[in-house]
């Protein structure tokens, strides 16, 4: 490991074709900056819940808790085997789906997003986009007459309201009328290299803009199609290169579980708060050995499963932690702090690759029986990620962990090693191992459980989040207040004051005059 102690560090300012290191270095990782668009219960108890893989040729059976396995009864509106790859993308990019909106039908690609509610679509042309919506082009479109703004953790967009007919060919068989925006003008939203030209926000109404009250794509979905509440995602683009000319698959499937997607059990973490899909985080192991931290610091202020995100984002001091247990169990004694802070790539040889130097990183999350936890885990592979462009005898790998203000996200970087489940009807969230999470024939992830949480507080979740709704009325209250206070100041103004004069002291003088025989003095 001497040569990997001597790593190079090259801070390109030219072209990726131009990195170069000394043969002599060997397998010692070199670093450039990064050009990426903007991260034993003692006592018996139950089984934790979780729903097991029914065997081939299994028929499809509707389930009393709401889910839907396999394929739906002939005549229905959905078919999951046919939502079996619809989607295409890659971590860095994001997954999206292909849609067909209005009359006659535009084809649209659009970006899954478990973190936001809003279903938008580019309503003019952008430099970065291929085509876009032409609501005067569709017969079936009607304005709502107002507009709506959504900023994200990176971009925002502005755009009009209405409602049109859309189709999804991979899995429905009618189409649905929803409520979408058409964005006519962005910053940072579109960049360059997507694939996508619109969003499809999948969490709670309570996320949705400019008010609850307008009704969510999947809340429409499953009034008019009558499917289950609830979905779930297979995003496979483990151990491929971010940002690469290609595109990998991944599933969404609208409506229930597909089995042919996940292997071995789900395992189901309750949903904190219907907002975000917000979940409990009980701890962080890095190489097996927890940074024992208070397990509130995972949940500060919120950890959500996001698909819209591309990295792992962890709340700033456990990023610094995460980072110094990973730096130190490594088998690399020197590293460039920018490839941690994710401004530099680290790269090696094409004959090798870096991860047999890295350790796992596991996951607790809380059973839906309180007192046992489950463990998801991800291997080097899927954290520290290849890239393209970067050079022709050396492949280059970024860190898929980064820094965040506001949330513990498991986002892409976490997702592609699982099938996970979004169930709303029971409000809880699923994970499984993932067949498309392989790598040369080995699961670059793990899922494992039941634990103990006798060593955990029964709460880590700080306080609950004040979603929209509450901060509307607490606005409210407060604009009343001042209201109020406003009115009695103009009221006690408007009255006539009347006092009755004092007797005027003639060794008293006012204010101007003793200033004009001060000045005289």
């Amino acid at each position: 490991m001497g040569a990997l102690a001597r790593a190079l560090l090259l801070r390109l300012l030219l072209a990726p074709w131009l990195l170069r290191c000394p043969a002599a270095l060997g397998p010692a990782p070199c670093a450039l900056p990064l050009r990426v668009a903007a991260a034993t219960d003692r006592r018996a108890a139950p089984a934790p819940a979780r729903t097991p893989a029914p065997g081939p040729g299994a028929p499809a059976q509707p389930r009393a808790d709401g889910l839907a396995l396999a394929l739906e009864p002939p005549g229905g509106a959905a078919n999951f085997l046919a939502m079996v790859d619809n989607l295409q993308g890659d971590s860095g990019r994001g997954y999206y789906l292909e849609v067909l909106l209005g009359t006659p039908p535009q084809k649209l690609q659009i970006l899954v997003d478990t973190g936001s509610s809003n279903f938008a679509v580019a309503g003019a042309p952008h430099s970065y986009i291929d085509s876009y919506f032409d609501t005067k082009s569709s017969s079936t479109y009607h304005p709502k007459g107002f507009d709506v703004t959504v900023k994200y953790t990176q971009g925002s967009w502005t755009g009009l309201v209405g409602e049109d007919i859309i189709t999804i060919p991979k899995g429905f068989n009618r189409s649905f009328v929803v409520n979408i925006a058409t964005i006519f003008e962005s910053e940072n939203f579109f960049l360059p290299g997507i694939k996508w030209n619109g969003i499809l926000g999948l969490a709670y109404a309570a996320l949705a803009k400019p008010s609850s009250s307008l009704e969510t794509f999947f809340d429409s979905l499953v009034t008019q199609a009558e499917i289950p509440n609830v979905f779930s995602m297979q995003m496979c683009g483990a151990g491929i290169p971010v940002a690469g000319s290609g595109t990998n698959g991944g599933s969404l499937v609208l409506g229930g579980i597909e089995p042919s997607l996940y292997k071995g059990d789900i395992w189901y973490t309750p949903i904190k708060e219907e907002w975000y899909y917000q979940i409990e985080i009980l701890k962080l192991e890095i190489g097996g050995q927890s940074l024992n931290l208070d397990c509130r610091e995972y949940n500060a202020d919120k950890a959500i499963v996001d698909s819209g995100t591309t990295l792992l984002r962890l709340p700033q001091k456990v990023f610094n932690a995460v980072v110094e247990a990973v730096a130190r169990t490594s088998l690399i004694p020197e590293f460039s702090d920018g490839f941690w802070t994710g401004s530099q790539l680290a790269c090696w040889t094409n004959s090798e690759t870096p991860w047999s130097y890295f350790p796992k990183i596991s996951i607790y999350l809380r059973d839906e029986n309180a007192s046992r936890s489950f463990r998801i885990t991800i291997l080097p592979q899927l954290y520290i990620q290849p890239m393209m462009g970067a050079g022709l005898n050396y492949e280059c790998y970024r860190f898929g962990i980064s820094p965040s203000m506001n949330a513990l996200v498991i986002g892409a970087t976490v997702m592609e090693g699982f099938y996970v489940v979004f169930d709303r009807a029971r409000k809880r969230v699923g994970f499984a191992a993932s067949p498309c999470a392989e790598i040369a024939g080995a699961p670059v992830s793990e899922i494992s459980g039941p634990f103990s949480t006798d060593d955990i507080a029964s709460n880590c979740v700080p306080t609950l989040p004040l979603n929209e709704p509450i901060l509307w009325i607490i606005s409210y209250t407060l604009m009343s207040v001042c209201g109020i206070i406003l009115l009695v100041l103009i009221v006690l103004l408007l009255l006539p004051f009347r006092c009755r004069p004092l007797p005027r002291d003639p060794e008293v003088v006012s204010d101007e005059s003793s200033l004009v025989r001060h000045r005289w003095k």
